[in-house]
């Protein structure tokens, strides 16, 4: 597993992830590309576990992705069944395994007080940290996409199923946009990428 993952984590991350990665009923996939989730985990019917995560991440957001994986499996173990997949269990379990990784021979300096930040109280997705979520972003390859935050108010864009929108007001932190169609209005986080139309 050492080899598949070398690749796909900061170097100095690999001795740890391969120790925190020892269960003997454990299989990690490395999946395409999914526009809805980085990763997920399940336990499965012959009592396996199983964690997949997105190729197409950037390091950091991918050693994150997998230790918040690798939380739900070490909360499922310890805790039993009847937790929530995002509750307190968790959160304690993410925290604890998070800790150690959180230093500059793994990080980039300017993550880690956004990265402290976090995880005082780690969400369902880091993606809903907008600042973190941002700062992991500048790692991704380059791509054509704008952030919802740096689209001019009347602009129109596209998201990744098709659908069109019209950009509109911010509100207390997310942005207001009418889908063209059906004049529907949807909130986006400031993070999210969109292609511009026009």
């Amino acid at each position: 597993m050492q080899e598949q993952l070398q690749k796909y984590i900061p170097p100095k991350a690999l001795s740890q992830i391969s120790e925190l990665l020892q269960h003997e009923n454990l299989v990690v996939k490395i999946k395409q590309e999914r526009k809805t989730r980085h990763g997920d985990y399940r336990r499965l019917p012959n009592g396996k576990h199983e964690i997949t995560i997105n190729s197409n991440l950037n390091s950091y957001r991918f050693l994150i992705t997998l230790i918040h994986e690798v939380a739900h499996l070490e909360a499922f173990k310890t805790y039993g069944r009847a937790i929530k997949p995002h509750g307190k269990e968790w959160k304690h379990t993410f925290q604890h395994l998070m800790l150690p990784f959180l230093n500059p021979e793994i990080f980039p300096v300017e993550l880690l007080p956004l990265l402290a930040r976090h995880f005082k109280n780690p969400k369902a997705s880091s993606d809903t940290d907008a600042n973190l979520s941002l700062a992991l972003k500048q790692f991704d390859e380059p791509n054509d996409k704008t952030y919802i935050f740096e689209v001019p108010v009347g602009s129109v864009f596209k998201t990744y199923n098709g659908k069109i929108f019209q950009m509109g007001n911010k509100r207390v932190k997310r942005f207001e946009c009418i889908e063209v169609k059906t004049g529907r209005i949807y909130l986006f986080n400031p993070n999210a990428e969109v292609e511009l139309i026009k």
